[in-house]
């Protein structure tokens, strides 16, 4: 058997590992988009031929790991796509909202290409692509083992990185014997305010492994809700400005929302106005309430006390339509505007940033991951200047990073995660899913807890699995 890494291979996005079976049955492990400056060309070609691939696992929703999934139906994939089934109705709003960013962006992409003299790149797919792709998906119930084909099985365990998340558990009969591969998709964190903790796997024989802050730790999550609520003072109270916070839509921005939620029902939120401006956002909050069977007990505990509904309170605002998101923006009354994207790459959270960039009295907050060539990875930096909507801005707001946010596991947490396994039995774990540099830090950890065999796999590299 053979594993070859498409994507997700020393960076963090694109996620797309592709299994070969002795009898040559082609299983993909994703398949995400590449996000961030400079990808446009990535994104084009797969490193295979779609219409050979048989089926399709599915880690979770976002889009970096399903983001490239309608291209791949439209150049001729046809086989089964497993997934969760929130994953499934998660995956039905982000690849539809993909599909418009990637119509609208197309033309102001290929305009500049064309100026430059360079080949004009195709649309990556539309609507239409993405609707055959919903009709390929199959739900599957998380800890019940399926029969992907003849020879190869697979068990799916929660992850609680985001609603439906699951990391995969493969086996793949070969002869006699059976090799058991993992994969980890995106780990989450123990205790998420909403979300069940990651829970042990079956011992595997290899595993893919994510390491997104394979190099750091997460502040200590008592400091969260206090902390969050000294921002909102100084910047919305005492300063009289507007906190711009980027979130992802699925799960930051309702965690955001649910510790909003708490201050308020217990009398410490100040009374101003909280913004959630994004139609998909708005959409996602939707799909989560169906899925309680996600939660953890301290949030149906909260949701049975009726103290709120977590996701809402009486100054707490959805906003869709583009005419009052442009109202934000004009109106000089402080409030919270939470919107996507949470790498402040795409969609209405530039024009915020933009239209508050300048301000002093005004914060952008950013609360979970952002690739360095994001906007949201350059101001986390301490970029003193960025270019948005092709201008020159000055950072005069106060920047701010909150990672106790963050949808993904630090070092430590992963190495707990991991502790399900005998070490000795693991024959080798691949990293993916992060920066070099990062995942070069997270090998050395790795290695002093006692894993022997650890590679950190180059872009399109195949590696044999005995």
């Amino acid at each position: 058997m053979k594993i070859q890494f498409h994507g997700a291979a020393q960076r963090v996005t694109g996620s797309k590992h592709l299994l070969i079976t002795e009898k040559g049955t082609k299983i993909l492990l994703d398949c995400g988009l590449f996000q961030g400056l400079n990808t446009q060309d990535m994104n084009q070609q797969f490193g295979f031929e779609p219409a050979e691939i048989d089926y399709v696992i599915l880690s979770h929703a976002h889009i970096d790991h399903t983001g490239l999934l309608p291209r791949l139906v439209a150049k001729g994939f046809q086989g089964p796509i497993f997934c969760t089934s929130a994953t499934k109705d998660l995956a039905t709003l982000l690849l539809g909202d993909s599909a418009r960013i990637q119509e609208n962006d197309l033309a102001r992409i290929n305009k500049r290409r064309e100026k430059r003299g360079e080949t004009l790149l195709e649309n990556l797919y539309t609507e239409d692509d993405v609707a055959q792709t919903i009709a390929q998906m199959q739900a599957v119930n998380f800890r019940e083992e399926i029969s992907i084909c003849e020879e190869v099985s697979a068990f799916f365990t929660d992850t609680g990185h985001i609603l439906g998340s699951a990391a995969i558990s493969l086996t793949v009969k070969e002869g006699e014997k059976s090799i058991h591969v993992f994969f980890s998709g995106d780990i989450g964190r123990p205790h998420d305010k909403i979300l069940k903790s990651p829970e042990p796997f079956p011992q595997a024989d290899y595993i893919i492994c994510e390491s997104t802050y394979g190099s750091r730790l997460h502040e200590p999550e008592a400091d969260v809700k206090s902390s969050l609520l000294k921002i909102v003072k100084r910047v919305c109270v005492e300063q009289k400005g507007k906190l711009i916070i980027p979130a992802f839509s699925i799960d930051r921005t309702q965690e955001l929302v649910y510790a909003l939620d708490q201050l308020e029902a217990e009398g410490h939120l100040p009374k101003i106005k909280v913004y959630v401006d994004s139609p998909l956002s708005v959409s996602a909050t939707m799909v989560m309430k169906n899925h309680p069977e996600c939660f953890n007990p301290e949030i149906l505990a909260y949701l049975e006390k009726g103290d709120g509904d977590a996701f809402g309170f009486p100054n707490l605002h959805y906003i869709s339509s583009v005419e009052e998101s442009k109202k934000l923006n004009d109106s000089p009354e402080p409030c919270i505007i939470i919107s996507a994207s949470g790498m402040a790459e795409a969609g209405r959270i530039k024009h915020h940033i933009a239209n508050h960039i300048n301000d002093v009295r005004c914060c952008i907050l950013l609360v979970g991951y952002t690739s360095p060539d994001s906007l949201g990875g350059q101001l986390k930096s301490g970029a003193k200047q960025v270019h948005i909507f092709g201008e020159n801005h000055d950072v005069r707001a106060e920047v701010l990073v909150m990672d106790s946010f963050s949808a993904h596991a630090d070092y430590q947490e992963i190495i707990s995660y991991l502790s399900c396994q005998n070490k000795e039995e693991v024959k080798t774990i691949f990293l993916v899913h992060g920066e070099l540099d990062t995942q070069e830090i997270f090998k050395e950890k790795l290695e002093k807890e006692g894993y022997q065999h650890i590679e950190i796999p180059q872009m399109h590299q195949e590696i044999e699995l005995n």
